[in-house]
């Protein structure tokens, strides 16, 4: 009777382990991990300890997640809030740390960015009068998930 607690024990170290390994090298939101241990056939109420183990020991942190999210999908992927926003909630991620994760932006780089990359589109464009320029413009900078009227703002500011 002894030796399956054991093992039990055994494997749950090592399912703990991996978990471990799998949270420690990237940050992970709470959706991921309760995934891969779905994976690694984990359920009921061990699941729940463990995700409750790993927040406990700081392997696993939403807050600390939604910031490197969107520090990562801006600075390296270059993508706008409006593009942001539906990724972490698709992560399920709670609306009110997707809003203090945003913050990570600083307001003047986001501006710069996103003129940045309406003068780089524009410069790239050749043909088309100056309405189907602007229309071009405006949805080329929404698909990467900036906002309307910023858009619309910086693009009155270089038509000048």
């Amino acid at each position: 009777m002894d030796k399956p607690d054991k093992n039990f024990t055994s494997q749950r170290e090592q399912q703990l382990a991996k978990i471990r390994h799998f949270c420690a090298y990237r940050d992970r939101c709470h959706a991921e991990v309760r995934s891969k241990l779905l994976e690694m056939k984990v359920y009921g109420d061990e699941l729940e300890e463990m995700m409750a183990e790993l927040i406990t020991d700081g392997f696993l942190n939403e807050e600390r997640y939604a910031r490197s999210y969107v520090r990562g999908k801006f600075r390296i992927n270059g993508w706008g809030r409006n593009k942001i926003i539906p990724a972490l909630k698709l992560k399920k991620i709670h609306s009110s740390l997707i809003k203090q994760a945003l913050n990570e932006i600083d307001e003047d780089e986001y501006l710069e960015h996103i003129k940045q990359v309406i003068d780089k589109k524009y410069a790239s464009m050749t043909d088309g009068s100056g309405y189907e320029k602007r229309q071009k413009l405006i949805r080329f900078a929404m698909l990467k998930g900036f906002e309307l009227d910023i858009i619309e703002q910086l693009i009155d500011e270089i038509s000048d």
